[in-house]
């Protein structure tokens, strides 16, 4: 889901992978595209943002190589004209919805986040792109911003009113729960020779509510947003 969000819960999205019908309905929707100036132009000059967080990344690593096209425009191009239009009405709080596909295939067991970046595809680039300009307007702007590289986000609201909803569905939770469910023939899991007891890989997941959470305690950072 494309958005933009500050602490009032303004909601910008393209929907090109998200759903009307799922916004909260206490939050603004504005539905637009942060590639388009003159969408952020009239979000910034009606709603008195204070921050802003990211999620507007194309995110399939596979179709990043195939078509990295598409990831350089959205997710660095799109991400600068928002930054610049950030500087314009003078909004510094940022908090970037970042990858641990910025590691590459870091030569540790476990990832911290002083280990070296060498991303290996066009997306994981992609977001490290966005990390380095960052701390460029950091020291020359005064940017305030928080950069969250995590695995793969999976889960639903405990409600369950919420949860993933792609199409095509390409994350293997919710694939695997469409093939016990009878939607799916089989499930296909791919690489064979990954040093692990059956040859595939191992995966890091965090559950959406978690993530969440974790962007409001960066929002709400003394450096950023007093909570």
């Amino acid at each position: 889901m494309k958005e933009l969000l500050h602490r009032k819960r303004s909601l910008c999205c393209n929907l090109s992978t998200g759903h009307r019908n799922l916004v909260d309905e206490r939050a603004v929707f504005v539905q637009g595209d942060l590639g388009n100036r003159t969408d952020l132009d009239a979000i910034f000059e009606k709603y008195p943002i204070q921050a802003v967080m990211h999620f507007a990344a194309n995110s399939l690593v596979g179709e990043s190589v195939v078509n990295p096209l598409k990831y350089y425009q959205n997710n660095v191009a799109a991400t600068l004209t928002l930054l610049e239009t950030m500087l314009k009405y003078n909004v510094k709080n940022f908090i970037f919805s970042s990858t641990a596909a910025t590691y590459g295939i870091p030569n540790v067991e476990l990832i911290t986040e002083d280990c070296p970046t060498n991303p290996i595809n066009p997306y994981g680039r992609s977001k490290l792109m966005i990390e380095q300009i960052l701390a460029d307007f950091a020291s020359a702007y005064g940017l305030n911003y928080v950069v969250l590289r995590y695995f793969n986000a999976a889960g639903a609201h405990v409600s369950g009113e919420i949860g993933e909803d792609h199409n095509p569905e390409t994350h293997l939770i919710p694939i695997i729960l469409q093939h016990l469910l009878g939607q799916r023939d089989k499930i296909s899991v791919f690489g064979t020779d990954y040093n692990t007891p059956d040859g595939t890989c191992i995966r890091d997941y965090i559950h959406v509510t978690d993530l969440a959470k974790a962007h409001i305690l960066a929002l709400s950072a003394g450096s950023i947003v007093d909570g």
